[in-house]
Parts: structure tokens; C-alpha cells; sequence
């Protein structure tokens, strides 16, 4: 039935705005696609949380071809080592530097971005990565597990977001990235819905980083990506769902768009760009039938 939804959803879509794909299609490859594998970093330094697997890693891989120097944190510091060597022996010139960060624990947040700073020198980019996918109906005993997600999606991002932009002000230049999903542009039903309104926090916390940084003019740029259904290993023995992309796909689609630069984007743009618009406007009833 899920299934049978969302292809009448892509059905519409590509009927009703089917010009508008060409259009958005146009628009993608001119201003949120730049040529990502030239090498635009060299010089420059990226931190991302959340970086021993899925698409944190896959997005490390990326910058590191395009010459950025890396600071990587994640509880699993063998992923880390390995990801390390992995981006090294084939991107000599990059240097990289790992730390193990539980992210919910605040203080070490606010520690591992001091050490990377004094190792690096500066930070040009912190991607706000670190999150948990895991949730429950609300009301079903599992209090525990929406606190869990709730805390580790909002709070451990804000902390995240308290040390990049410390980080920022002193240098008086960075760029902030937030990791949000497509599930945060609503209310969503069951064991989405924590997630779906932790993620949407998130969203609501970078847009008003932004909104001052606007106010107060400093060049320092934040960005909100939303990200459609990409396959990873968290997710890998899961049904295939429409629309979904893989992690190579999806990491890359997401690399392009912070690369553009652009305030807020949801990835991949095609088709979910159009796919955010109609949930904007879906009833109540049909979001309860899509999760």
C-alpha cells in the first residue's frame, strides 16, 4: 500500500509538473552541482560528526578529493582509523585527523572542536552529522527511546552547533551545516515521530542561526539539507523504498549542494525538491498511510 502511494505521488508529479523537472533538472546542474571533483579545498579544513560510516563517511571520502583537510569524529574509532588511512593512501596531500566523540555527552563535543582547532589552525566547515534513526509510537512504554533520539538529534546538535559557531566568531568566517531529513518538513505519524520532530528542531535551530547572521552581516553561511531516502548500512536489510538513492549517489548529491552554498536544499533535488512541496499540502490521513 506504502509502495502503491508513493508511485501514485511520482506518478502526479512527473504528470502534473513535468515541465518544471526539466526546469528544476536545469537549475541543479547550473547552481547546485559544481564540479566537485576539482580540487576546490586545498587549504581548507571540514569537520564532520557522525563520520565512521553511512553517509558521513561517504561524504568525507568526497571532500577529501576535492583536496579539503579533515577533522572526523564518531564513537568508533576503528572506523575512524580505517577511514583515515583509506582517504590518505589515496589522497596523500590531505591530512586527517580522527577523535572519538560520543555526542551526547556535551562537554566532549565542545573539547574534540577546541583540539581540532588547534590542530588545524581553522575551521572552515562543520557538518552538524551525528544522529540516530531509532524511534517509537508515542505513548507505548518506550519513553526511553524517543528521549534517546530526541536528545542525540536536538540537544547534542545545538551542542554541535554552540562549538562551531564559537569557532566561527572567533575566526569571523565558517560555514555550518545541518543535517536534517525530509520527515521534518511535517508532523509525521508512529515511530516517525520523534524523529520526525527532533530533525525538524534542527531545521528550526539553523534557520535561526542564519536569520542572525543575516542580521549582523559576518561571512559566515549556514545551510539546512534534507535528505530523501538513501541507502546505507544502517538501513540495508530494509525493503527498497521509492525515490531511494545509494549512499555513493546520495553522499555526492549532498556534497554538491553544500558546495553550492545554498541556504536550504532537499536532496537529492530531483525528485524530492517537488516531493517536499506536495507533503507540505498532503492531509493528516495520508501522511498516517505513508509510514
Amino acid at each position: 500500500m506504502k509502495k502503491e502511494l508513493f508511485s501514485n505521488l511520482q506518478h502526479q508529479l512527473t504528470r502534473h509538473l513535468g515541465h518544471k523537472l526539466s526546469e528544476g533538472k536545469s537549475l541543479l546542474n547550473q547552481n547546485i552541482n559544481p564540479l566537485i571533483d576539482e580540487k576546490v579545498g586545498q587549504g581548507k579544513t571540514i569537520l564532520i560528526t557522525g563520520a565512521s560510516s553511512g553517509i558521513g563517511a561517504a561524504m568525507a571520502t568526497h571532500f577529501a578529493k576535492m583536496g579539503y583537510n579533515l577533522a572526523i569524529c564518531a564513537r568508533r574509532t576503528e572506523r575512524l582509523e580505517a577511514l583515515k588511512a583509506d582517504i590518505e593512501a589515496d589522497n596523500p596531500e590531505v591530512k586527517v585527523e580522527y577523535r572519538a566523540l560520543d555526542v551526547s555527552d556535551y562537554d566532549a563535543v565542545f573539547e574534540v572542536f577546541a583540539e581540532f582547532q588547534n590542530s588545524f589552525g581553522n575551521i572552515d566547515r562543520v557538518i552538524v552529522n551525528a544522529g540516530v534513526g531509532e524511534g517509537r509510537r508515542v505513548g507505548t512504554d518506550r519513553f526511553h527511546i524517543n528521549r534517546k533520539t530526541a536528545e542525540i538529534n536536538f540537544i547534542s546538535a545545538l551542542a554541535q552547533c554552540e562549538a562551531a559557531m564559537k569557532i566561527f566568531r572567533e575566526q569571523n568566517y565558517g560555514h555550518l551545516v545541518a543535517i536534517s531529513s525530509m520527515s521534518a518538513l511535517r508532523g509525521m505519524p508512529k515511530h516517525l515521530t520523534v524523529y520526525a520532530a527532533s530533525k525538524a528542531g534542527l531545521a528550526h535551530l539553523a534557520e535561526g542561526i542564519r536569520a542572525e547572521m543575516l542580521a549582523d552581516n559576518p561571512p559566515i553561511k549556514v545551510t539546512t539539507l534534507y535528505p530523501g531516502y538513501i541507502r546505507t548500512e544502517i538501513n540495508e536489510g530494509a525493503p527498497k523504498l521509492p525515490f531511494e538513492v545509494d549512499e555513493q549517489t546520495g553522499s555526492k548529491a549532498l556534497v554538491a549542494a553544500i558546495e553550492s552554498g545554498v541556504e536550504e536544499a532537499c536532496v537529492p533535488a530531483l525528485p524530492w525538491m517537488f516531493v517536499g512541496k506536495a507533503m507540505k499540502h498532503l492531509p493528516l490521513s495520508m501522511l498516517t498511510r505513508l509510514t
